[in-house]
Order: structure tokens, then sequence, then C-alpha cells
């Protein structure tokens, strides 16, 4: 009988690596694709890649998701200094950029970063300038790359308008009658509709140029020198789209910026941290390095916002349907999610001067 080993193997075989394989064992903590460290022996000693599965339950057209890893890895690798700042796919031996299984499945293979780390909670203050770093340095280095000719993988992923709207219609179907336990929550999101088209409006506008987009910035997606705690490279390119650097920025700053968990069940904990929002606001503007318009670099407090109450009526929305979407562990486990991105999005307003204060600062705008 085959083992799980053996399968990897033969998988791994089918890329252009160098070497012998002697090892593939399961490896990291993600919780979307299955991920394989492959190690081979070769002459000058080891060398490591990283051997993935596709999760298509999660994206529907897995070659659409490789097509933009393809293009942009190639357009950053020709600015790269060194094979550590972008990930590079390994080609399979007939040419191409994955195999499939017998089962139909889509595996790619990456080269593994030597001697780096990634966070999954920064450990102090210069390591989140360190990846914000790293993603400012992300739209610097992408800035003259055709984001139209992208894939959007995930159709209108961060158009808050039509989010708003699946969220009206979770309260009005009321599907598990939890709309009453409720009220103050939807009231809340309710009362700030008019907020929810401020990017879409600007992108009309011309102040907010469509550019290519990460759209999950979380520290554990930065790989850093394990040395120097430099950053390094961006990692888990599978949702690259087009979009606003804003909500990449955004939602970087909902996740990081908190002084506690997603899921912290005691909101007396969750605090807006204005001295985090500085070190980020900082190390995205150092990365851009001066490469975004003003009128975009001003939005930056409306993307944070954006993502952060957007975050919060998708949790709603799904607590109201009967938790179909994200994964819970107790049955408010969705509402407790909602209402920790809430009370950040209050906090952000009663310190709105000071976040567009600081964005001026670092980005030197004049009133």
């Amino acid at each position: 009988m085959q083992t799980q080993n053996d399968f990897f193997r033969n998988q791994a075989e089918q890329f252009e690596i160098t070497g012998k394989i002697v090892s593939t064992d399961a490896y990291g903590s993600g919780h979307i694709n299955d991920t394989v460290l492959v190690v081979a022996e070769t002459g000058d000693g080891q060398k490591r890649y990283i051997l993935q599965k596709v999760n298509s339950n999660v994206f529907k057209k897995p070659e659409q998701v490789l097509s933009n890893i393809e293009k942009v890895t190639a357009f950053l690798k020709v600015r790269a200094n060194s094979e550590r700042e972008v990930l590079s796919l390994i080609p399979t031996k007939d040419g191409n950029t994955h195999i499939k299984d017998e089962n139909g499945n889509l595996w790619r293979m990456y080269n593994f970063i030597e001697d780096s780390v990634c966070l999954d909670t920064v450990e102090s203050k210069q390591d989140f300038y360190e990846c914000a770093y790293a993603f400012g340095k992300f739209q610097r280095d992408l800035r003259h790359f055709p984001a139209e000719t992208l894939y959007e993988t995930i159709p209108n992923f961060h158009n808050t308008p039509i989010r708003f709207g699946a969220f009206l219609s979770a309260v009005s179907a009321d599907k598990c009658g939890r709309a009453k336990n409720v009220k103050d929550e939807i009231d809340f999101i309710t009362e700030r509709q008019d907020f929810y088209s401020v990017l879409i409006d600007a992108e009309a506008k011309g102040d907010l140029p469509v550019r290519v987009t990460h759209n999950d910035t979380k520290s554990n997606n930065v790989m850093l020198d394990k040395n120097t705690r430099k950053a390094l490279c961006v990692i888990d390119l599978d949702t690259i789209m087009p979009g606003y650097s804003v909500t990449d920025f955004g939602d970087a700053i909902r996740f990081g910026a908190s002084t506690a968990a997603e899921d912290e069940k005691d909101l007396d904990k969750v605090h807006f941290s204005l001295d985090l929002f500085k070190a980020y606001t900082e190390g995205y503007l150092a990365g851009c390095d001066g490469k975004l318009k003003p009128t975009e670099i001003m939005l930056m407090p409306e993307g944070s916002k954006m993502m952060t109450i957007e975050c919060g009526m998708r949790f709603l929305t799904d607590y109201l349907n009967g938790d179909t979407y994200f994964k819970i562990a107790y049955s408010d486990h969705n509402l407790v999610r909602a209402r920790t991105q809430l009370k950040l999005v209050k906090e952000m307003e009663e310190q709105w001067d000071d976040m567009k204060a600081v964005v001026r600062q670092y980005a030197n705008i004049k009133d």
C-alpha cells in the first residue's frame, strides 16, 4: 500500500529539482493548502523545496491562481537582488507550472527560502515595521505591473457595498432566529452604510488607482531573515488580484494593530493601538518609497476602517446564516469575532484625526 510520503514523493519527482529526494514530510500550519517540505541530496549538500496542493474548494479555478502567481513572480524576479527576495516556481519536467494528481488536484512547487522565519504573531514593533516594509516594497516593485492582466480569482472579494448587501439579506432572512440577539451590532453596521462606497468612489474620481494587491497581509505571510529580522519577501500569493493598496494596508492594520486576538471574548482587552498603527504606517510608506499617489496615501485610514468593518459584517453575516463559511469552535464564535471588529472600528473613529495625522507625518504631506 502506498504511504502518504510515497504519494508526496511521486508528486515531487515530477518537478525539475536538483538532487535526489531523501524526504517528503507535511510542513507548516496553513489552513487552506496542503504543504510538504521536500528535501533533496545534491553534491553540494541538501536543497529544500515547498510542494503544495492548491485547495480547489477555496479556489474554484486553480489554474487562474497559478497564472497570476507565475506572472507576478516572474516580474518580481527580474527586479530582485537575490533568490531570497521572491518566491520562485519550480517548473515541472515537461515545462509547466504545475501537475495534476489522479484525483485532479493541482500541485505546485516553490524554492525554499533558507535562514528565514515567519511570525504568526509579531514579537515587537520592529517586527511589525518589517512586515509593513515588505508589503510596501511589494507595492513599489509591482507599481508598473498591469494589474488588469490578472484574473480576479475571488470576484468582489473586497467590494464592501456587495458585502453589505449580503449582510442585509442575512438580517432579513434571519434563518436561525438570531437577529433579535444582535440588534446593537446590526444597527452599528447599518448606521455606517454611507461609508461603504468611499473607496469605490475614490477610484471613480481617479484618486485611488487599481493595483496588484496581496489580499492576505498578515505577518505570517512575510519571510524575515532569521538573523537580522529584516524583511526578505512576501509569500502566500494565492489571493493576488487587482485591488486597492489601501485595503492591503487596512487588512494588516485590522489584524495587527489590535491589542487582542480576533476572537477575544473580553472586549475590555480589545483596543486599536495607535502606536502599532504608527509603526506599520512608517514601515509601509518606507517600503513604498514615494511610489503611491498622495490621494491614495491619505485614504489609508479609510482602508483600515473599511477592512475592519467589512470583516465584522462578514462574521456577523455568517453568524446570522448559521455559520456556514468560517470555521467555528463554539456556537457564538462568529459573533465574538464580529464584536471585536466593531470595537476596533469604534476606536478608530475615536482616533480618526490622529490616524490622519500619522499618515501625513510619515508621507510628508502638508495640510
